[in-house]
């Protein structure tokens, strides 16, 4: 993920904690993994990290839903999540 799609996603200037980055990155980060283990199959720490990932993400979406629904629904739009 570029700067720019993290600054998009960034409440301002120099956010890089909020749950949107951070769900942002975790996303591009799952992208990568999971291009990774369609050709290394037996690379179970890699999946293991993997769903512990999902499983981080999963959790800061369901915060983001609680606390500010608006910017989990754009959330989702902008970073293709189904829902």
């Amino acid at each position: 993920m570029t700067k720019d799609a993290v600054s998009s996603m960034a409440l301002h200037d120099k956010d890089t904690g909020s749950a949107d980055v951070q769900i942002a990155r975790l996303t591009e980060r799952i992208n990568q993994l999971t291009e990774h283990l369609k050709g290394h199959d037996k690379d179970h720490s890699s999946r293991r990290g993997l769903l512990k990932m999902v499983a981080r993400r999963r959790s800061l979406l369901d915060y983001l839903k609680s606390t500010a629904n608006e910017r989990y629904t754009k959330l989702l739009e902008s970073l293709n999540l189904r829902k």
